[in-house]
């Protein structure tokens, strides 16, 4: 199952839906970038193949990131969905 989260601003909460193949998920990753990128905001109507009665709308302005990311039972437990810094933060004061 490949997931497709959105992080949308003012929300401390990202919206996630579902794709069972891949190239579905990355047709969904750029019609949501191209949507992002519009001059004027769009209405996205998005439904999810794994719950197949989750549907969720979101305006094209509202959406700060995107993330498409594979999520399999093999997942680590306790990990949060999302990016992990690499390196170290260096105080130069």
């Amino acid at each position: 199952m490949i997931s497709v989260d959105l992080t949308l601003k003012y929300s401390p909460m990202p919206v996630s839906v579902q794709r069972k193949e891949k190239d579905a998920a990355e047709t969904l990753y750029q019609t949501i970038i191209t949507a992002m990128q519009g001059d004027r905001p769009q209405l996205l109507e998005l439904t999810c193949e794994k719950q197949t009665e989750k549907k969720v709308a979101i305006m094209s302005d509202q959406i700060s990131a995107v993330i498409v990311s594979e999520k399999d039972g093999s997942a680590s437990a306790g990990k949060v969905p999302g990016f992990a810094a690499l390196g170290q933060i260096v105080n130069q004061g």
